[in-house]
């Protein structure tokens, strides 16, 4: 009988978020693709250090414990531009740090991001930005995991998920109407006007549904159980303020979603925020909202909508005429995507 893949939450992880992958592909920059196998197979049992994706990964991993072994709550798979052989020290890494996964996907330089819908997952998470940028454009829930130098108690079972909304959960209506209006008060005003009108969902939505699903086993198993205590909590992170908070509460409910917490912030630094409440992931369609927060925040950054259109350039097509072009799912370039001044194009390789 087939594997179902729905009822749960299916997630792709480049190894290049799942790992550090920083010494093995500097390798492979300065040899030959015969001398990269040969150092990947010398070195297949020489687990890879945690990447910024990690504790992500591993606390949502762990979740599974709240439905039969046989019915997983939670499948992750392992996307990834290895070819299967180089790809076998990944999958060696994984079972050597103890998570369960047992599904990867092996493309040889090619990008995998194209059987996100085929998994139906409901977030792709890489290191590479430009195939975060192509599935973004293609309609798939991906994100861009940046660097970070988050420190997260391991012995700490709960799982802490943030969310910005505009350009994330909803679509970029809102922004785009601001930035059309270049005025607060308008903007204000158009929020208002609307209220009542949900926002179309935007690319995470279905993963916050997907979460609200293992909230409500959580919910379940607390009622039987009054001494547990629920690990994954849920907040919402965004620079809305009265009145145009308003919409955004009523566009959740619309959609059938929740959030535990939510910080209408009006412009105070996201950041503030974050170091107090370090969740293990915070997706936000600006980097500028993720970089000052990278020493304690594993920052995702969704390349969707209006805020990442002003200084777009077209991608060059890949070169796959090395079999190994893009080592292990890293980006030769980072994609210009962004504005001059924003600190990704700074310094901060993406």
């Amino acid at each position: 009988m087939a594997f179902e893949l729905a009822n749960r939450l299916v997630v792709g992880v480049a190894s290049s978020a799942l790992f550090d992958l920083t010494e093995s592909d500097a390798y492979f920059r300065e040899n030959n693709e015969e001398a990269y196998r040969q150092y990947q197979d010398e070195h297949i049992d020489d687990c890879l250090l945690p990447g910024v994706a990690f504790p992500f990964i591993q606390r949502l991993l762990g979740l599974n414990d709240l439905r039969d072994d046989d019915d997983p709550l939670v499948e992750v798979i392992v996307l990834s531009k290895n070819d299967p052989s180089t790809g076998l020290r990944v999958l060696r890494s994984v079972k050597a740090h103890g998570l369960k996964i047992s599904r990867a996907v092996f493309t040889q330089g090619q990008a995998p991001y194209q059987y996100i819908e085929a998994f139906e997952m409901s977030l792709f998470l890489s290191g590479n930005r430009a195939d975060v940028d192509s599935a973004t454009r293609l309609g798939y829930p991906a994100g861009h995991v940046l660097p970070s130098s988050a420190v997260y108690d391991k012995d700490d079972p709960s799982l802490r998920v943030a969310f910005d909304f505009d350009g994330v959960l909803g679509d970029d209506e809102s922004e785009r109407v601001y930035k059309t209006a270049g005025d607060l008060t308008k903007y204000l005003e158009y929020e208002t006007e609307n209220l009542d009108r949900a926002l179309i969902p935007g690319p995470l939505k279905n993963l916050l549904q997907d979460l609200n699903l293992i909230q409500g086993l959580e919910a379940t198993k607390q009622k039987d159980n009054p001494d547990y205590e629920p690990r994954l909590r849920i907040s919402l992170v965004t620079a809305r303020s009265a009145p145009a908070h308003e919409r955004a509460v009523r566009s959740l409910a619309a959609w059938g979603v929740t959030v535990n917490d939510a910080f209408f912030l009006g412009g105070i630094e996201k950041s503030r925020v974050l170091k107090v409440m370090q969740p293990h992931i915070f997706f936000d369609d600006q980097t500028t909202h993720l970089i000052p927060a990278s020493s304690y925040v594993a920052g995702v950054h969704i390349p969707y909508g209006v805020a990442n259109e002003p200084a777009i350039t077209p991608i060059p097509p890949a070169d796959y005429s090395h079999p190994r072009a893009e080592a292990l799912d890293i980006a030769a370039e980072p994609a210009q995507h962004l504005s001059a001044n924003d600190p990704v194009n700074q310094g901060v390789k993406p």
